[in-house]
């Protein structure tokens, strides 16, 4: 049985975090929680009397080091990531370090902040004819994107496109955007998606970075980009529910 359990926290709405990942907080007796980006709400789900450290001003050996502390005592350790886990959640290096110890782990998904982002603007980012595809990027900044995976590069295809971690460069992520993308192409910005201070921006990238300098957003909060943002972009239903498409449901 897994001792550690990574689990994806949600966006930030505690009411977004799984039932599972509940019921793991419930009987975990270590709680580590990324403070910088976890909505401390969450921790209301952990056992009373369960250790509870913020791992924002500790180093990597330091996280380790904790968990095997309790591994080694049988004890059951929550690992609790903003979001969904896989998605810029640092969690590789920490799977490579209880590997070389043997302590065993799984995965807990979460909502990711894109899917809350989403909901916010209440559009889908996959519109029959209009994109069928979305990419999560992020700028090149102190972790530098390999080689052919800049933004630029990745407006070519024209996508939906989510861009996490860049929004205090939003200006050079416009620039870049514009090497694919036109002026007039649809953008947003969402500021702490699902919480109470949730902030949305709408516009183009010919004003998206002014209009979210104005609003001071420079941080926690997540780029969209591309034609199915508009609402009105929809021309074709999908065939899911057309009256004339059969399958095996319906004949």
């Amino acid at each position: 049985m897994p001792q550690v359990f990574f689990i994806g926290a949600g966006p930030g709405d505690p009411d977004l975090m799984t039932i599972k990942a509940g019921k793991i907080l419930a009987t975990a007796d270590l709680v580590i929680y990324a403070g910088s980006l976890v909505n401390p709400e969450v921790l209301k789900f952990a056992k009373p009397g369960a250790a509870i450290h913020d791992s924002a001003r500790m180093e990597l050996a330091e996280i380790i080091d904790l968990i095997k502390s309790y591994a080694t005592h049988g004890k059951t350790i929550a690992r609790m990531h903003t979001g969904e886990p896989s998605l810029y959640g640092a969690i590789a290096e920490q799977m490579a370090e209880l590997d070389k110890a043997g302590i065993e782990y799984e995965i807990v998904p979460g909502v990711s902040s894109v899917f809350a982002a989403a909901a916010a603007l209440k559009c889908e980012l996959t519109l029959p004819e209009v994109s069928q595809t979305v990419i999560f990027t992020r700028i090149s900044g102190r972790t530098d994107v390999p080689e052919g995976e800049s933004i630029a590069s990745l407006s070519r295809h024209k996508a939906t496109m989510a861009i996490f971690l860049s929004v205090g460069e939003i200006e050079r992520v416009v620039n870049e955007l514009l090497d694919g993308y036109t002026e007039d192409t649809p953008a947003a910005v969402v500021y702490k998606a699902s919480w109470p201070e949730e902030k949305i921006i709408r516009g183009t990238l010919s004003d998206i970075a002014e209009k979210v300098k104005q609003a001071k957003i420079n941080k926690t909060a997540l780029i969209l980009v591309g034609k199915a943002l508009d609402r009105g972009a929809i021309e074709k239903y999908s065939k899911l529910y057309d009256k004339d498409f059969k399958h095996e449901y319906r004949k």
